[in-house]
């Protein structure tokens, strides 16, 4: 629960430390005054958006301090335990907003994101405010409300979990889908061309030499004549070698006279085995060498093969098998494509059957709550005078297929006069009867909460009198078992307090102050008889105060 909420320097409240105690908290003041400064506050310190413009004017930051009392509530504490925050049964939440608009978040005096401060303060404060019965009209509000008196909002964000992983794998198939044509078309013309690679049973060896082969073949005849000559100047009797012998011969005997000799006699004897070699090696050549019309349009006709296979891939002839290995591996890709298609549509298939089991689940827990809701709503509602009326939280199957929030729109329908049918909210309800109806909801949503504390910011508006003397009965019977803190503007329901809160708002020099005081049995009673007298209070006024307080103890 609530045990101390201070403030420092937020909007026209310099300074504020109030204490609340368990039971039912009455907030009242004028209009104006600034009572929802109060809940501007609280909702700051539970993780709420805040900006620089709430610093109060001249101050450097504002500071808001929440303490709450945690030791019997298993739940926040185990929280706080994930979290690493625990403090032995204190919760004790700090939010500062500086003037140059930055925030910060701390829980136990450990700093935190405001998603944890968040966390924690929805665990630990349900709050209702006065706008709601407005928000009540919106289809997605409805389904939510029920979703909270059935505690199915767990696995409804669950289900949509699943939802969304659908959707996304439908995405991706409806992209490789998209673009099948155009891959069926790539993979018949590769197909196609590897075929032709394949029937022309390439190796690598032959890739790099036949067009040298081919140049040797198609002139042979010149390369035998060519060489034949070579061969006769080598090894005739004055040819080349012969001449060499003969001078090796000379120089050998000169090399008795003169050592000297020796290198040079060494050089030309070289030259001679050289020459000797060249002439067997020419031999060879010669002895391999024939005139093949044949064979010769045999390698032209290959030869002419690979050169057309060559342009239609813009490659050299050596670079065939490379192409053809390539052709290979964007074959091997498509498939995988039409693989993944096929695992995505195998993905997509089970998360369906994942949705249908939450939804279905779902779809249970709501049909049975949606009842239940439907007629202690009922009860609540004609107890808040509406004594013919009707609730009804009824359920509409959506069309065939895969839905955020499950397989089924919630619809709220009322009837407030016997005789009529249900039709929507908002085609029958009054603002007073909208009022009332979102403040039954509430009561009864609240009951299903696992926060201690409430907060009810003039869920009142629009009713009065008797009615009026019945919500504040409700709220009290509510505060037996829970913390509630109610901000109102009417007598009926704030003589029901067990602490009573009045804000003021006063003018100075250095500007508004709004300031918040407890107030005492007598100044109770002044109040009370303020907001049923007005300005100038009666005795009469004040007598009907207290008879008021004294028949609500």
């Amino acid at each position: 629960m609530l045990s101390q909420l201070s403030v420092k320097n937020l909007a026209v409240v310099e300074v504020l430390d109030l204490s609340f105690k368990q039971g039912m908290s009455v907030v009242t003041g004028e209009t104006g005054a600034g009572k929802s400064i109060l809940l501007q506050a609280l909702n700051l310190a539970l993780g709420g958006r805040g900006d620089a413009t709430l610093v109060r004017l001249g101050a450097d930051k504002a500071e808001i301090n929440a303490n709450f009392n945690v030791a019997h509530y298993p739940k926040i504490q185990n929280y706080l335990q994930v979290q690493s925050l625990e403090d032995e049964g204190e919760c004790i939440l700090r939010r500062v907003l500086n003037a140059d608009g930055r925030s910060r978040a701390f829980v136990n005096g450990i700093h935190v994101p405001l998603s944890v401060m968040r966390g924690v303060g929805e665990l630990l404060v349900d709050m209702h405010g006065q706008n709601e019965h407005q928000l009540l009209l919106r289809p997605n509000q409805q389904r939510q409300l029920l979703d909270t008196y059935a505690d199915t909002q767990a696995l409804c964000a669950s289900l949509n979990l699943v939802v969304n992983a659908y959707k996304q794998v439908s995405g991706q198939i409806e992209d490789l889908n998209n673009s099948y044509q155009t891959r069926l078309q790539q993979q018949e013309l590769l197909t196609h061309q590897l075929k032709e690679l394949n029937d022309a049973v390439l190796n690598e060896q032959e890739l790099s030499t036949i067009e040298a082969e081919f140049k040797a073949c198609a002139n042979s005849a010149a390369l035998i004549e060519k060489a034949s000559d070579v061969l006769n100047q080598l090894e005739n009797e004055a040819g080349i070698n012969t001449q060499l012998l003969s001078v090796n011969h000379a120089l050998s005997e000169a090399i008795d006279m003169d050592k000297a000799l020796s290198q040079t006699v060494e050089l030309l004897s070289n030259a001679q085995l050289q020459t000797q070699e060249g002439i067997y090696e020419l031999n060879h050549y010669l002895s391999s060498l024939s005139v093949d019309d044949e064979a010769v349009k045999i390698l032209e006709a290959r030869l002419g093969e690979l050169h057309d296979l060559a342009r239609k891939h813009h490659c050299q002839i050596s670079e065939l098998l490379t192409i053809k290995n390539n052709i290979n591996l964007q074959l091997d890709e498509i498939g995988a494509n039409t693989h993944s298609l096929d695992e995505l549509a195998h993905q997509r298939n089970q998360l369906q059957t994942d949705y249908q089991e939450k939804a279905a689940q779902l779809s249970k827990i709501r049909t049975s709550k949606a009842h239940e809701l439907s007629s202690l709503v009922t009860q609540t509602m004609q107890v808040l005078g509406m004594p013919s009326s009707e609730f009804s939280s009824a359920l509409h199957s959506k069309p065939d297929g895969v839905h955020l929030n499950g397989t089924e729109s919630v619809d709220f329908l009322v009837k407030t006069n016997a005789g009529q049918d249900f039709k929507p909210l908002k085609k029958v309800a009054s603002g007073g009867e909208l009022s009332r109806i979102s403040l039954a909801i509430s009561v009864i949503s609240s009951d299903s909460e696992h926060t201690h504390t409430l907060i009810f910011d003039e869920v009142d508006v629009g009713i009065s009198g008797a009615v009026a003397e019945v919500v504040g009965k409700k709220l009290k019977q509510l505060s037996i078992d829970y913390q509630v803190i109610c901000i109102t503007h009417l007598a009926q329901v704030a003589a029901f307090g067990h602490q009573h809160l009045r804000v003021q708002k006063s003018q100075d020099k250095d500007g508004a102050q709004t300031t918040v005081m407890q107030l005492s049995s007598n100044e109770r009673v002044d109040e009370i008889a303020r907001i049923l007298g007005g300005a100038t209070i009666t005795e009469k006024t004040r007598n009907a105060a207290a008879e008021m307080i004294e028949m609500s103890a």
